[in-house]
């Protein structure tokens, strides 16, 4: 079999037909090959460094990961179209129609019914341009002429897409190229197929370490529904003896509130935030508070989360999804809500550790780059630049932290009103880019990230008109989540093209990415290894600043440690 060859970043589209082959589409050219082992001939691709093309990496490189393929380049077209279009999905019947300027169609679940086959034909594309719901469902892989027409498609929507980026301003301060949309788009790319390496590697559990502190703290694995039954009134117990009586249910705060109020503490609900002031001095609001902690613990990272989501293989796995919201990576399994009391048993084999890296005060940096706050981006030179800030303001640097964060999320009432003040006057380029991205939230007006992401936020705008302008609250909100959006989203894409700068790095080595935190790394490697990799998560934090902030004179620092478990680094 002769393959093919390309020339290094050549997008090209791979689709394994299963029991018939392979099929690849590039260029105008499209090729096709029966074989038993399509994976181990798109590793013998794989070393003409192609960029791999595909509707999604769930979808297409779940399997290649699993066979030990780890692709170095891609175009995942369902992370793009949520970039580009401000997609809240990935599938390709939504990233086929964006493309195309179609209506988005309704999620095809199911088997095909007598409705969905109107309109049908032999063909992928119907009538009305939409993809076949046939070919949707698995069409495409009947035989290989039908794998190379799927293939042809993918490449006809990353033509398109690639055009749609191309015509994105570039924000930042110094344009270079490649455009920071098109860098987005490639990291963006990589960032979804990190999900699936993610949920295939999962993360180290210590399993004796863990079950020892949930025994010690919920009580002993249980054996039937009786014994789960008794743990619980054991842990309630702990509360009840502190205010006597018959026992209460403490699940249900209003039951918490009546109880509290027939002991003196009169509050209008029950948040831990509000009962801590009492804590001091009531022995039972200190031991509810401590009880609410088990409880969680119990009821979301008890037994049940133990059997359910740590394998055999001792390896905590959840699902995780590259972009949520306004761009952060998220997960399932409790991976982004882990409590600090379950760090120690996040451990890696004997001969292994972890390198962790958290950027620091990451939000108000990126505020300062995207804004193009010169003042701001002084102060961001700085290791920690609060200090900096406290000066301008004239504040303590406690006062300064809580400046930005109000600027950031648009609190406006008590001490942060008169800090926002202040910030007006030492950066007011900063401020008012925060305050047009709440106005646009306001009116439901749609905003683009620094590196270029649709936040949609037209589809509000209905709503505001249905209001008549009377519901406040409602545009109130619309404005402070677009001027959060609008940081956060960026610190979301520039944390999630650092993750794919070090996975670049960490190429040809058995170091792995085991966790993607919001603003901090977990990388597993050899404890002979480590010292290499702490310099490719610090190298490539400063190779990734130097082109998503060019111009900008913004520095990202990151705190990078080696340790055994992961409570070490906190």
């Amino acid at each position: 079999m002769t393959l093919p060859t390309f020339e290094p970043g050549t997008p090209v589209v791979p689709v394994v037909a299963p029991g018939h082959g392979l099929a690849l589409a590039w260029g105008s050219s499209t090729w096709a090959t029966r074989t038993p082992d399509p994976v181990g001939t798109l590793a013998q691709l794989e070393a003409s460094h192609p960029r791999w093309v595909w509707w999604r990496a769930r979808d297409t490189a779940t399997g290649w990961i699993a066979a030990g393929l780890r692709p170095r380049s891609c175009w995942d077209l369902g992370a793009v179209g949520r970039l580009v279009h401000g997609l809240d999905r990935d599938d390709p019947a939504a990233t086929w129609a964006a493309a195309h300027g179609l209506p988005l169609p309704d999620p095809a679940e199911g088997a095909l019914t007598l409705l969905d086959l109107e309109g049908e034909g032999p063909e992928p594309v119907r009538a009305d341009g939409q993809l076949s719901r046939e070919w949707l469902r698995e069409g495409w892989c009947s035989d290989l002429e039908s794998a190379q027409r799927w293939a042809g498609l993918a490449l006809q929507v990353h033509i398109r897409q690639s055009a749609e980026v191309a015509r994105l301003p570039d924000a930042r301060p110094a344009p270079s190229t490649p455009s920071l949309p098109h860098l987005t788009a490639l990291s963006e790319s990589m960032a979804a197929l990190l999900a699936v390496e993610l949920e295939h590697d999962g993360l180290a559990i210590d399993r004796d370490v863990l079950e020892a502190f949930l025994t010690a703290t919920v009580g002993p694995r249980p054996r039937s529904d009786a014994d789960e039954v008794a743990s619980r009134r054991a842990r309630d117990e702990l509360v009840w003896r502190h205010f006597g009586g018959d026992p209460m249910d403490l699940r249900n705060p209003a039951t918490v509130r009546d109880l509290l109020a027939r002991h003196g503490i009169a509050v209008p609900d029950t948040r831990s935030w509000r009962l801590e002031a009492y804590a001091a001095d009531s022995p039972g609001v200190a031991a509810l508070l401590t009880w609410r902690k088990t409880e969680r613990i119990a009821t979301t990272y008890g037994w049940s989360w133990v059997e359910r989501d740590i394998a055999g293989d001792d390896r905590l796995r959840g699902q995780w999804s590259a972009a949520e919201g306004a761009g952060r990576m998220t997960a399932s399994a409790g991976l982004h809500n882990m409590p600090t009391e379950l760090r120690p048993a996040v451990r890696p084999p004997a001969g292994r550790v972890l390198v962790r890296a958290d950027l620091g005060q990451i939000e108000p940096r990126v505020l300062a780059a995207v804004s193009g706050d010169r003042a701001l981006a002084a102060a961001a030179g700085e290791d920690d630049m609060y200090a900096p800030v406290a000066a301008a303001l004239r504040s303590d640097r406690a006062t300064a932290k809580v400046a930005v964060l109000a600027a950031m999320y648009g609190q406006t009432s008590g001490p942060a009103g008169e800090a926002l003040r202040d910030m007006e006057r030492a950066y007011p380029v900063a401020m008012a880019y925060l305050r047009e991205a709440e106005a646009h939230g306001r009116r439901g007006a749609d905003l683009r990230t620094y590196g270029g992401r649709l936040l949609r936020l037209s589809h509000l705008a209905d709503r505001l008109a249905r209001s008549g302008g009377a519901d406040s609250t409602l545009a109130h909100s619309y404005g402070r989540f677009a001027r959060n959006a609008m940081v956060q989203g960026a610190a979301a894409e520039l944390f999630k093209a650092w993750a794919a700068t070090v996975r670049a790095g960490l190429a040809d080595s058995d170091a792995r990415i085991v966790l993607c935190l919001h603003d901090e790394l977990l990388v597993e490697c050899r404890a002979d290894d480590a010292d290499r990799v702490s310099g490719v998560v610090i190298e490539g934090l400063a190779r990734t600043a130097s082109w998503w902030a060019g111009g900008s004179a913004v520095r990202f620092v990151a705190d990078v440690a080696t340790v055994r478990d992961w409570s070490q680094a906190h």
